[in-house]
C-alpha cells in the first residue's frame, strides 16, 4: 500500500484525532461539488494551514464525517478536496476543521 500521509491524502481505514501545530497555523506542537457515479467530490477553503502535519490534522477529522471515502489537503493552496457517499454537511465540516484548529471558509 502507498504511503499516503506524504502526499496529503490521509487513508480513513486509519484515522486519529490530534495535531501538532498551533490555532496560529504555524508548525509546532461557489459550491465545487461534482457527482460522480454515487460519489460526491466537494472542494473546500481552509485558513491557517501551513505544513503537512496541518493536512494531516485535518484530513483526519474530515475523514471522520459519516459518508467521508476519501480527503486530500494542500497547505500550498489550502484546499481540501473531499470524497463522501453523499452531501455533507457543510457545518458539520466547519465543526471538524475547527476540531483540528483551522477555519473553514467555505467551497472553493
Amino acid at each position: 500500500m502507498t504511503d499516503l500521509k506524504n502526499v496529503g491524502v490521509t487513508d480513513v481505514r486509519n484515522s486519529g484525532s490530534g495535531s501538532c501545530c498551533s490555532t496560529d497555523g504555524s508548525c509546532h506542537s461557489g459550491d465545487a461539488s461534482d457527482s460522480q457515479g454515487g460519489a460526491v467530490t466537494t472542494v473546500y477553503k481552509v485558513s491557517g494551514m501551513t505544513c503537512g502535519h496541518c493536512e494531516g490534522a485535518v484530513s483526519q477529522e474530515i475523514s471522520a464525517l459519516d459518508g467521508v471515502t476519501a480527503v486530500t489537503a494542500d497547505a500550498r493552496t489550502g484546499e481540501v478536496t473531499v470524497a463522501s457517499t453523499t452531501a455533507l454537511d457543510e457545518e458539520a465540516v466547519r465543526a471538524a476543521v475547527d476540531e483540528a484548529g483551522y477555519q473553514l471558509v467555505g467551497t472553493a
